[in-house]
């Protein structure tokens, strides 16, 4: 999994509430068990009209937003169905950070062990970072997300404060999945199976 340092981009600010995981990837797109190629899927009924055009008011339709890697969201975002392809869709688009007022709980951790960061903070702070990215033009309108100094800074310059878990935080600075945690442990599972072997060698 790639590590997660700092990250400075473009935010694109998608501020409707309860987006659920079958708006960020329909169910017709989860016939994959892939993790790529799912990005072209992502918010399809709101990216696409019906006979599969670009919707030219959608966020990540318009120019300045198409290559956008940090999405600033409302409440409730991931909520639904628990389908791993939502963060996969999100993860191959190029997302790898989610700011927004609050969460579905199995949809942010599965976002963490994809190496995108979800960033909780009050709704009034969502709000000021929102509007920073609908404006678009200040230095650029990039963003910087330091996980390391636990900062976002907007491109007025303003730093915003988050905090997050040590846990998570050490595993994307790592970049650690499931694997690179167990892999980690990897000498300690090779002695205590050899010790299995000679201590108990009927269970072989």
């Amino acid at each position: 999994m790639e590590k997660f340092k700092t990250l400075k981009a473009v935010a694109a600010s998608l501020p409707q509430v309860n987006i659920d995981t079958d708006m960020i990837i329909p169910a017709r797109f989860l016939k994959t068990i892939k993790r790529t190629g799912l990005g072209k899927s992502l918010f399809y009924a709101m990216r696409f009209d019906e006979q599969g055009h670009e919707r030219p008011d959608f966020v990540l339709n318009q120019d300045r937003y198409r290559g956008s890697k940090i999405l600033i969201t409302g409440a409730n975002f991931g909520c639904g169905s628990s389908r791993e392809h939502a963060p996969w869709s999100l993860a191959d688009y190029g997302i790898r950070c989610i700011i927004g007022p609050s969460f579905a709980d199995i949809f942010y951790n599965n976002t963490f062990k994809n190496g995108i960061l979800c960033i909780t903070l009050p709704q009034a702070e969502v709000d000021k970072l929102s509007a920073k990215a609908a404006a678009g033009n200040t230095a650029g309108g990039e963003f910087t997300v330091d996980l390391d100094a636990q900062t976002i800074t907007a491109p007025d310059g303003a730093v915003t404060s988050f905090s997050l878990d040590g846990t998570r935080r050490n595993n994307l600075l790592k970049g650690l999945d499931d694997i690179g945690i167990t892999l980690e442990s990897a000498k300690d599972i090779v002695s205590f199976e050899d010790k299995q072997r000679r201590d108990q060698p009927w269970l072989a």
